[in-house]
C-alpha cells in the first residue's frame, strides 16, 4: 500500500495570494481531480492526504472535503485553522459537520510566514494545540529550517499532541546548507511525538537540474534521525511539478516516465533501503493520521 501523505488541490478562481509570486506561473492554474487521479493511478498510489493550500481561511475546507466525492483515494484532510484562535473549538466542530468532515485528520497553519520570534512561546498557541490533540487530530508544522529548534521545544512541552513536520523543514538544498538544517532536524527528531514528511525536496533543490545525489544526503539524514517508522512519503503535488525538468527518471518499482510525481516517488524509492519502504511509503502515514480503511 502506498499513501501520499501530502498533496494539494486548488482552483484559480479562488484567492491564493502566494501563487502570485514570480516563478510560480506554471502552477497558477486550476488542477483538476482527473489530473491528480491520473498521477495516483500511474504511480500505484492507493490513498492520499489532502492538505490545505495556503489560502488560510475556513471556507477552503468546504472545497477540500468536497473533493472526496470526486477522488476516492482521499483518506484524510488536513485543513487550515489558526491554533491561537479563541474560536478554534467552533471551527473544528464546523469542519466535522461538513459533508466528508469525518475525514478531518489534521490542522495546519502557515507558520513558515510568521516572523514573530515569540510565536512559539504564546500561551494561546499551547492551548490551541492541546485542543487539536484532544480532538484526535495531528498538527502539521510547515516551518522554515530556522524555526525547527523553537518548534521542537514546543513539541517537547506537549507530548500528547501529534506533530508532523512538513517537507523536512524545507532544507536549503540548492545552497548546500546541510549542517544547520541537520541540527534543527535533530531537535525535532528527539521528540517522540513528531513524525516527518519526505516531501517538497525537489523544489528546494535546483528545479531544472536536481539529481538523486543532490537529495540523497537529506533523505538519509532524516532516515538516520527519525527511522522509517516516523517518516512518510508526500508528493507535494502540484507544487512538485515546478521541478519536473530536474531528476533523471531513476529506475524503480514506481514512477510514471516524465512525471514530476513519478520522478520523486522513484527517487525516494531508490534512496530508501528495501526494509524501510513499507513504513515510509504507507504505514507511517496511515498510523500517524489514523486513516480509515474504507
Amino acid at each position: 500500500m502506498i499513501v501520499d501523505a501530502h498533496h494539494h488541490m486548488w482552483r484559480i478562481d479562488q484567492v491564493y495570494t502566494w501563487l502570485d509570486s514570480p516563478g510560480l506561473e506554471p502552477i497558477r492554474r486550476t488542477f483538476s481531480p482527473a489530473e491528480l487521479r491520473a498521477e495516483l493511478i500511474a504511480n500505484g498510489v492507493d490513498r492520499t492526504v489532502l492538505v490545505e493550500g495556503g489560502r488560510c481561511d475556513v471556507d477552503e475546507a468546504r472545497l477540500l472535503f468536497g473533493y472526496i466525492s470526486e477522488i476516492p483515494e482521499i483518506a484524510g484532510v488536513v485543513a487550515w485553522a489558526d491554533p491561537c484562535s479563541p474560536d478554534l473549538d467552533e471551527i473544528l466542530r464546523g469542519y466535522r459537520a461538513l459533508p466528508g468532515g469525518e475525514r478531518l485528520v489534521g490542522i495546519r497553519e502557515q507558520i513558515q510566514g510568521i516572523d514573530d520570534p515569540g510565536y512559539f512561546e504564546r500561551d494561546d498557541l499551547r492551548r490551541g494545540l492541546s485542543t487539536i490533540g484532544a480532538n484526535g487530530l495531528a498538527f502539521d508544522l510547515v516551518i522554515r529550517s530556522d524555526q525547527m529548534a523553537a518548534a521542537a521545544r514546543l513539541a517537547g512541552e506537549l507530548p500528547g499532541v501529534r506533530f508532523v513536520l512538513d517537507h523536512l523543514g524545507k532544507p536549503a538544498i540548492r545552497d548546500g546548507r546541510f549542517e544547520s538544517w541537520a541540527a534543527g532536524l535533530a531537535s525535532l527528531a528527539a521528540c517522540p511525538n513528531v513524525t516527518a514528511k519526505l516531501s517538497g525536496l525537489t523544489t528546494e533543490a535546483e528545479w531544472e537540474s536536481w539529481t538523486v545525489d543532490d537529495l540523497r544526503p537529506f533523505v538519509e539524514e532524516a532516515l538516520r534521525q527519525f527511522g522509517p517508522e516516523r517518516l512518510m512519503f508526500g508528493s507535494d503535488w502540484p507544487v512538485c511539478t515546478l521541478a519536473a525538468t530536474g531528476g533523471s527518471d531513476p529506475a524503480g518499482p514506481a514512477g510514471a516516465a516524465g512525471s514530476a510525481y513519478g520522478k520523486w516517488l522513484s527517487t525516494l524509492t531508490l534512496i530508501l533501503p528495501a526494509d524501510a519502504r513499507e513504513q515510509v511509503l504507507g504505514r507511517t502515514a496511515a498510523r500517524t493520521y489514523h486513516l480509515s480503511r474504507d
